[in-house]
């Protein structure tokens, strides 16, 4: 097949799964899920939300050094300075 017609897997189950109330995983439980999807052939793994918090940074650090032939993907997060005056909206 060639690369025009490929279709591939983006998962964000790592990041969008722990969207789900009563969802949560550690980072072992991460990493464990990651190693199921590089066994799919998963092609990217959206790995989390790294600028959320430490332990999201510290997982998706980890995952993308241990995972082998597939991308890891981050969920990039806005960089924006608002600054909002009293009586301006």
């Amino acid at each position: 097949m060639s690369d025009n017609n490929r279709i591939y897997i983006f998962d964000t189950t790592l990041r969008d799964g722990e969207q789900s109330p009563g969802f949560s995983m550690n980072i072992e439980e991460k990493l464990h899920f990651a190693d199921q999807l590089v066994k799919l052939n998963v092609d990217i793994i959206e790995a989390g939300f790294p600028r959320s918090s430490p332990g999201d940074f510290e997982s998706v650090k980890r995952i993308a050094a241990r995972v082998k032939g597939v991308q890891v993907a981050g969920l990039p997060g806005p960089i924006l300075k608002i600054s909002i005056q009293p009586g301006t909206l």
